[in-house]
């Protein structure tokens, strides 16, 4: 195998010595107690030295993450350890070997363990849930929350396959991120049958294993996908995906290559999941926001689905390149929805993504974290640096690489070629940008010749992954004109002070994406002159009313742009109804720059539902209420 750059990537935000010493297998065999809140088990880690004389294993923990005793297989003489402070988000877990260890030297280390409450391990009372008549836990693993579930070398560029066994309380299921699943067959270390058993045989970074248990019930949604969620949830999510999940599957195998994974899953969360999907392999972990009724957000499993091509088969070797894992998918997924619904539908939802990184651009300023590349420093939250950049600015690079790419008369077909081979290149691997830059290079081989790569003002080193702010090249989106001409056209109606135009049935003769655009073109227009508002509000009542969390997301907006006390009740309702960290943290950010009832509001809403964020969202809004003078 040739020699990656990612082969001696630097991380940050790990402790591990993944350098001198490599995991090549885990194996967990856990028992999930509700009552105690804490994941009891041991851990087998397969090991193999990179170096002569390797004494020390050091792993990532955290201080939630109790260790017990850790022995090397096959002896019972009991490992030296300790456990270090590292950083804010985990703890280093030294250990001392019995004996130095030669150079591709194979070893398992066997650690007990007991994971209690922490930032990747997420403990729900049944009151959190959708049916509140059960508990439920589920672990995020991403970026670096997985050294709160288990010890391990977390970081993404190591991989390894995994297999587990999951003891829960009769009557609720556990479902892994595997793609092999079964109950009662096997027996784990305590001789019991009566547990749940996984494998994953494809090697995967240790944010990617993920596990819940919870009252669940599950349907066939596809030859190869299945549902899983709360037994009131599981029928309309069944309805909501059915069919259009292998549309999406077999979308991507004909733009990007085989799909490995064999299943692809879906777990419906309870509310207050922070994220809109996590794309666990063979298990996406999505938001309820996105089960509307009308299939209106299920391009969200799209996105989802094309991680199994970008990210989760070829990964980011470390956090500072998260722009590879997101700005890859989202071409790709948008490529897969102009494969089904056409290029206008496609650029349309595309601008929605754009008027995002714009809105983050104005809020944040062209700061180090608009950069595609992040240097990560020592003691830094990769979650910290999480915004829209990775995704839209990385989409917007990549849609140049194809610019690039593609001589006079070709079409885009030349540069799904190269995605096919970029992934086969790279597959079960994690890179650098240098790793797909040299591939790049050599595949377009007049790029290089005519030093298109080093255009000024468009370099892919010194311009696009090193400089902040407003990306320099912008994708042709004008085949969307089709779909957002109307909707210039109705603005007008409500930014202008004399009322012109005609009302349309918009909700029933738009696409989702064209309201969403008329509500982002709205809101940066906010305020609206008072009748402006007042028309909109006459003309439009099913916005305020809406079940698809974009819209309202968008509606909450406006309402506080335009400090529409009458209806800031729509804004409570939204916040109580889901936690989801894109939908959270940008309505609090505008309601502690309102009006003070507004701002009063903030601090009422965020006390009524603390107990149901995730850490990580509660801890974003507190610090936007610190910073807005509302909390000490």
């Amino acid at each position: 195998m040739s020699q990656l750059y990612s082969d001696s990537v630097e991380d940050a935000a790990t402790c591990s010595n993944f350098k001198e010493v490599r995991t090549t297998h885990l194996h967990l065999d856990l028992n999930v107690n509700f009552q105690e809140k804490q994941i009891s088990g041991w851990l087998d880690l397969a090991l193999t030295s990179q170096k002569d004389g390797l004494d020390l294993v050091f792993l990532d923990c955290h201080e939630t993450l109790k260790i017990l005793q850790v022995k090397e297989k096959g002896s019972d003489e009991k490992l030296e350890f300790s456990v270090k402070p590292f950083a804010s988000y985990g703890t280093t877990l030294a250990i001392k070997l019995s004996s130095p260890k030669t150079k591709d030297c194979n070893f398992t280390l066997e650690i007990q363990f007991v994971a209690t409450t922490g930032p990747g391990v997420c403990w729900l009372d049944p009151i959190q849930t959708q049916d509140k008549n059960h508990p439920f836990m589920y672990t995020q693993g991403q970026s670096v929350l997985n050294r709160s579930f288990f010890p391990c070398q977390d970081s993404p560029s190591v991989k390894a396959c995994y297999s587990a066994f999951v003891k829960v309380p009769v009557g609720l299921t556990a479902i892994m991120s595997a793609n092999s699943s079964r109950f009662g067959e096997k027996k784990n270390r305590m001789g019991d049958n009566q547990c749940f058993y996984f494998e994953m045989s494809i090697p995967i970074s240790a944010y990617l294993i993920a596990l819940a248990v919870g009252d669940l019930k599950s349907l066939a949604i596809g030859p190869r996908s299945t549902v899983y969620a709360e037994p009131s949830v599981v029928e309309k999510a069944k309805a909501e995906f059915e069919g259009v999940v292998e549309d999406f599957l077999k979308a991507g195998e004909t733009l990007f290559g085989p799909y490995v994974w064999g299943r692809y899953d879906i777990l419906i969360m309870p509310p207050s999941f922070p994220y809109g999907g996590m794309e666990n392999p063979c298990l996406t972990f999505v938001t309820p926001c996105i089960v509307v009724g009308d299939k209106s957000l299920t391009d969200v499993v799209i996105h989802e689905i094309t991680h199994s091509w970008f990210g989760n088969l070829v990964t980011n070797a470390n956090w500072g390149e998260f722009w590879l894992n997101e700005g890859f998918t989202m071409f790709g997924q948008r490529r897969i929805e102009e494969h089904l619904y056409g290029r206008p539908w496609m650029c349309l939802e595309a601008k929605t993504g754009q008027a995002l990184l714009r809105r983050h651009l104005e809020e944040e300023g062209d700061n180090d974290l608009t950069k595609l590349r992040i240097v990560l420093e020592s003691g830094i939250d990769p979650d910290d640096t999480y915004n829209e950049t990775p995704y839209e600015k990385g989409f917007m690079f990549v849609c140049y690489l194809r610019h690039l790419a593609l001589k006079e008369g070709q079409d885009f077909s030349v540069f799904d070629d190269f995605l096919k081979a970029y992934v086969n290149k790279f597959k079960y691997q994690s890179v650098m940008a240098e790793d797909l830059f040299d591939f790049y290079l050599g595949y377009f081989p007049h790029v290089k010749q005519e030093s298109l790569h080093e255009k000024p003002g468009f370099e892919f080193y010194k311009t696009w992954l090193h400089a902040p702010g407003w990306p320099p090249y912008e994708p042709d989106l004008s085949a969307g004109q089709e779909l957002t001409d109307p909707v210039e056209a109705l603005v007008t109606r409500y930014t202008s002070s004399e009322e012109q135009g005609s009302v349309l049935s918009i909700e029933k003769e738009w696409t989702t994406y064209q309201i969403l655009h008329f509500l982002d073109s709205l809101a940066a227009k906010s305020p609206l002159p008072a009748d402006g508002m007042w028309r909109l509000l006459k003309d439009y009542p099913f916005l305020a009313a809406s079940l698809n969390a974009e819209i309202r997301l968008r509606w909450c907006e406006i309402v506080i742009k335009n400090d529409v006390s009458a209806n800031f009740a729509d804004i409570s309702a939204f916040l109580k109804s889901q936690g989801k960290q894109k939908y959270t943290k940008p309505l609090y950010q505008h309601m502690v720059k309102g009006s003070e009832e507004v701002r009063a509001l903030a601090v009422q809403v965020f006390a009524e539902t603390r107990e149901n964020l995730h850490e990580n969202v509660r801890d974003y809004v507190i610090k936007i209420l610190q910073d807005g003078k509302l909390m000490d």
